[in-house]
């Protein structure tokens, strides 16, 4: 087999939206953001690949190496200024130009009523899932400022019109009004921004497990709470998605690079809800 068979997304076969641009994904080694970079790479992305774990970043970029397609890794703790910085000046540094940014860094790490979190899980929560989109976003702005052009795609979640995930959904609400907010300052520049809302997402290829650092520990919950949760789980999370159905990480994908993509040329500023159901008031 030759590079050239290798197929890493079938859905995207003959698309060829990104021949020669150089796409950041940050949050990148599993779950959306490997079928988001897989996505960038079959349709001609040179990619960096950005997580906090080296070992399935380099896994990754092992499987693009093997299909011919130019990648990069840095490795950093995208809640901090410094990781985020550091991933703009890499990605320059590497391919000389940052057409696309995709930041999908985040995910809820506890399950359970608000008035349940400490404050070192409701800071934890936080940290995890608002300060990096913020951290990324900025770092990214001179850049294309700089060039006159780009585009960034951030990624929030159903979860903000949930519950038992207030902490989660409130970073991710904040995701949303940074996406809205960025839009308008960076238009002048060229620059688009839009953000995908994901319905429940089955990640198949998950080899670090979402929480393995999370080393806080909570109270006890009742067991009502826990029944309370467990009949959500059951019924009223299953009745939240129309197609009855989980989606997979691809059929994310396919909405992040289309809206990274040229032809999303003309939308900026928007919430797209991808399976759940949901409208947003911006």
């Amino acid at each position: 087999m030759t590079q050239s068979d290798i197929v890493l997304e079938p859905r995207a076969m003959g698309a060829r939206r990104f021949e020669g641009k150089n796409v950041v994904v940050a949050g990148a080694a599993q779950g959306i953001g490997s079928a988001t970079v897989r996505r960038l790479a079959q349709e001609g992305a040179n990619v960096v690949i950005g997580d906090w774990v080296e070992a399935t970043a380099q896994r990754l970029s092992d499987q693009l190496t093997e299909a011919g397609v130019k990648s990069t890794i840095h490795v950093g703790d995208y809640s901090q200024w410094e990781s985020a910085e550091g991933l703009m000046a890499h990605a320059k540094n590497t391919f000389g130009r940052i057409d696309s940014l995709v930041v999908i860094v985040g995910g809820t790490i506890w399950f359970q009523s608000f008035q349940y979190y400490t404050p070192e899980q409701i800071q934890a929560e936080v940290n995890k899932s608002l300060w990096p989109t913020i951290w990324c976003t900025r770092a990214v702005l001179p850049y294309m400022i700089e060039q006159q052009g780009g585009s960034i795609v951030t990624l929030a979640t159903h979860a903000v019109a949930g519950k038992y995930r207030v902490p989660y959904a409130a970073s991710k609400g904040g995701v949303m009004g940074l996406t809205t907010s960025v839009s308008k300052e960076a238009a002048q520049y060229g620059i688009r921004i839009n953000c995908v809302a994901p319905a429940a997402v089955g990640a198949e290829d998950r080899v670090t497990p979402r929480n393995h650092n999370v080393s806080l520990q909570g109270t006890e919950l009742p067991q009502k709470e826990k029944d309370d949760m467990a009949r959500y789980r059951q019924t009223e999370r299953v009745m939240e998605q129309p197609l009855g159905r989980s989606s997979t990480s691809e059929e994310q994908a396919a909405a992040i690079v289309f809206l990274a993509s040229d032809d999303a040329s003309y939308i900026t500023g928007q919430i797209l809800p991808v399976g759940g159901g949901q409208t947003y008031p911006f």
